[in-house]
């Protein structure tokens, strides 16, 4: 039976994450899979347990010997969402250096890029209200680790003179609202690629934290 996840994020990061603008299948355990499809389409109070063992072709016994109940099913889903962008943006900030704007930049658009390779999964930040007490405190203390990520290059380069943002906390907020947001409307057969949407978004972010620099490397 799975069992209950770390609530600290891992130091380190995954060799994929290493490679944090690299996305291929996304490898989920099938229940999984089909329990995220499921809560997309239908919400998770309006899924039940054999909807998902339905979806999969098991019996309800035999899902419930992997995942103790259907609130297994989404804490698993939303942890694994959430440390797999934690992952990615640490890389990302990791490769882009010391430099507050080219770490900024390399952390937007590494958000913006999983918001928009993995819809799937990240769109179930929505039903983060559907968690329980215990779960919601995991997933919140992981969520509001990546926010500080972001906070702390923002307030780097507000002491160097770098952004010129009055409010950091703020602004960081308002980015990351506009990042999870493209997980909504971004679709893949669209007018922009991913990789357009997430340059748009390092231009946005850039003029909300008041960047007043060059507006990329080259």
């Amino acid at each position: 039976m799975s069992t209950q996840s770390s609530t600290q994020p891992d130091e380190g990061t995954t060799a994929a994450a290493r490679h944090w603008r690299v996305y291929g299948p996304l490898g989920l355990h099938p229940i999984l899979l089909h329990a995220m499809e499921a809560f997309d389409e239908h919400g998770y109070h309006g899924t039940s347990v054999r909807d998902i063992a339905g979806r999969v072709g098991v019996t309800v016994p035999a899902l419930y010997y992997h995942y103790e109940n259907k609130q297994a099913l989404l804490a698993t889903l939303l942890e694994t969402s959430i440390k797999d962008v934690l992952d990615r943006c640490r890389a990302a900030a990791e490769e882009a250096g010391d430099d507050p704007a080219a770490r900024f930049r390399a952390m937007v658009e590494s958000i913006v890029l999983y918001m928009a390779h993995r819809q799937g999964l990240a769109f179930l930040d929505t039903e983060i209200r559907s968690l329980e007490p215990g779960n919601r405190a995991r997933y919140v203390a992981l969520r509001d680790y990546l926010e500080h990520m972001l906070l702390d290059t923002v307030e780097a380069g507000a002491a160097q003179g770098v952004f010129t943002t009055p409010f950091p906390a703020d602004a960081v907020r308002a980015v990351l609202v506009m990042c999870q947001g493209v997980a909504n409307w971004y679709r893949p057969e669209g007018p922009l690629t991913a990789e357009e949407v997430a340059r748009r978004h390092v231009l946005l972010g850039l003029g909300t934290v008041g960047y007043r620099g060059p507006a990329g490397n080259g």
